[in-house]
């Protein structure tokens, strides 16, 4: 039996090159703007001089989300979307622990119940933040990817709303009100550096700016040791690895996506990887100079700043501080410098 699927492309060569419209994203800010409140764009003087460079770096702050990431914007723009059959039955997705939780906060506001695969060995942290918000977590496979496959079976299965975490245009769309409120936040903007794990965040930037601010570029970053999107950026064709090693769990994908690498691949000015010790040190970064926690996934994008410095010198420059769900152990690693 198939999944309820909402929006899912499955090949690249023919999926429309913008996933979604500014129209599918003031849609989606209306429809989740009673559950969220804006989150703060602040620059830190000390940053601009921690990353190098003359970029002047400002900082939106996604972690200050109930979830701590922004992919609660993403849940909640997916399930205000369905019908109250569709409710009634509920949803199921993978998830490394961001899209997860946002989809949990998302299903418990709601009343939808929820049901999230991650890989064997996930953080435990995450895991346990799922669980405590009513989400059903079962454990498949040794990745995200093999978790993505056992959350297409558990929804084929059960009849469930497939919500997958890039694949899916209102998830993109919800991902995309973050820069509605840049784009009012900022006055003055000349660049947006962004993470890349799916590019549902990348994507987001990349329509909301056509529309809004075209003279801005969108930069992406990836961690090098997951870097299938920026090679399939540099390829313009999608590539696949078979690991995907990082510490930083939200970029940890093997694969670039049908919905997305058109869009990235159209859209962006350029798209660098970095290494496991620049994101380390980028969170150490972040800890001594706004003092607010980073996951890796969340100070990729100043990471991306730093290595993109010459590049980016005398801009003003846009990233996003998301998430702040680190575990215990793999911060005392990050502050001992042992990564």
């Amino acid at each position: 039996m198939e999944p309820m699927t909402r929006g899912a492309s499955a090949e690249v060569p023919g999926a429309d090159v913008w996933p979604i419209t500014l129209e599918d994203v003031e849609e989606a800010r209306s429809r989740i703007d009673p559950y969220l409140t804006a989150t703060p764009l602040r620059h830190y003087a000390e940053l601009d001089e921690a990353v190098g460079g003359s970029a002047r770096v400002l900082v939106k702050h996604e972690n200050h989300h109930p979830t701590n990431a922004f992919k609660v914007r993403n849940g909640l723009s997916a399930l205000t979307a369905l019908d109250s059959a569709e409710r009634a039955r509920g949803v199921c997705a993978a998830t490394r622990g961001n899209h997860g939780l946002g989809l949990a906060y998302a299903g418990r506001i709601l009343d939808v119940p929820v049901v999230v695969v991650v890989p064997r060995g996930n953080n435990p942290e995450k895991n346990a933040g799922m669980r405590a918000l009513g989400a059903e977590l079962l454990e498949e496979g040794d990745d995200y990817d093999e978790a993505a496959a056992a959350a297409d079976q558990v929804a084929r299965e059960r009849r469930l709303t497939l919500v997958h975490s890039t694949n899916d245009r209102n998830v993109l769309a919800g991902a995309a009100t973050l820069w509605l409120e840049v784009v009012e936040q900022a006055s003055e903007l000349d660049a947006v550096v962004v993470g890349v794990g799916g590019g549902s965040q990348a994507v987001g930037a990349l329509v909301v700016l056509r529309a809004l601010r075209p003279s801005v570029p969108v930069y992406a970053v990836q961690a090098a040791g997951a870097a299938a999107a920026h090679d399939s950026w540099h390829a313009g064709r999608v590539v696949s690895v078979e690991r995907a090693d990082t510490f930083a769990d939200g970029l940890a994908t093997r694969s670039a996506y049908a919905m997305t690498f058109p869009a990235l691949r159209a859209g962006l000015a350029g798209f660098v990887t970095v290494t496991d010790g620049e994101i380390a040190a980028s969170i150490r970064t972040l800890l001594r100079t706004t003092h607010n926690l980073a996951e890796g996934a969340g100070a990729v994008g100043v990471a991306g700043v730093a290595r993109l410095r010459e590049e980016l010198a005398g801009r003003t420059v846009a990233v996003v501080l998301s998430g702040a769900n680190i575990d215990a152990e793999t911060l005392r690693r990050v502050l001992n410098d042992e990564i």
